[in-house]
């Protein structure tokens, strides 16, 4: 067992049980502890007290709200066992779904609880728009990333391709996936030729992932105009199961987002990325 504790923010957005079950079947990969946390704001704050309202009628809107709360926390109590059956969770001392359900605000939230885990897993944003939560988690928590199609009924690490651009995200990427790495059957480290000022670095890799007992091949592929296109094609392109990447390049999240590799993966990957910020 790599991991002896992941952490899987619930963003917004629909699909809630198909990232549910993509959530599961990874913690039931790795026979490990998931902690899922789902927040709610209570936004009956503020709504009924800003307003100048008789007290029964005040009290009124405060059970109308906080019925409806509760309504939604049962709900989603029977979804999270619903997914759990479908995916055939059968819980031990290993492999744990452990349900966090707070008041409070999303991102600090998952800043904080992040921070005690091995690893974040998240699902891809909505439309592949980068979101409050989406952001939070690639640059805030410290963690790894594994993220994952909002919709995905298989996962696997049998076979991973690198990224790598030379930068330091990329690096930090290499050497976060080790674990994953020394799991997969097959590895493969892709390059841009714009990449490789020493003739000898590819080998190097090979090598450096040899001292782990990560047998890995290398090559260096023809990137397009559109940053991270050409890694993505490959990945599709060679069956693989999972890309290993940073998550933005020397010029910033931002600009990448907006019209770069980061946003590219968001609207078109269909298999996992590993992400080191």
């Amino acid at each position: 067992m790599i991991y002896e504790k992941m952490f899987f923010p619930i963003g917004g957005g629909d699909e809630l049980e198909e990232r549910l079950y993509g959530a599961f079947l990874i913690a039931k990969y790795f026979n490990t502890r998931l902690e899922v946390l789902q927040s709610y704001y209570k936004t009956s704050k503020g709504i009924a007290d800003g307003l100048l309202l008789p007290h029964d009628i005040h009290d009124s809107i405060e059970e109308v709200l906080r019925n409806r709360i509760e309504s939604e926390k049962h709900e989603f109590l029977a979804l999270v066992e619903k997914v759990k059956k479908d995916v055939g969770i059968v819980e031990d001392e290993n492999l744990k779904i452990d349900l966090k359900i707070k008041e409070g605000v999303r991102s600090s939230m998952i800043e904080l609880y992040s921070k005690i885990s091995d690893i974040v897993i998240a699902a891809t944003p909505p439309s592949g728009i980068p979101t409050a939560t989406f952001e939070t988690i690639t640059q805030r928590t410290g963690k790894p990333v594994i993220m994952f199609p909002r919709v995905m009924r298989k996962f696997s690490t049998d076979s991973i391709v690198i990224g790598w651009n030379n930068s330091p995200q990329s690096s930090r990427a290499l050497t976060s996936s080790i674990p994953l790495l020394k799991m997969a059957k097959r590895v493969e480290i892709v390059t841009a030729g714009q990449f490789i000022e020493y003739g000898s670095l590819l080998e190097d890799m090979v090598e450096y992932l040899k001292l782990h007992g990560i047998n890995a091949t290398a090559k260096i592929i023809k990137t397009t105009m559109v940053p991270g296109e050409a890694l993505l094609n490959h990945a599709i392109e060679g069956n693989f199961d999972m890309i290993v990447a940073g998550t933005h390049g020397h010029k910033g999240l931002r600009e990448l987002m907006l019209g770069g590799t980061t946003r590219y993966f968001l609207e078109n990957a269909h298999i996992p990325v590993f992400l080191s910020y």
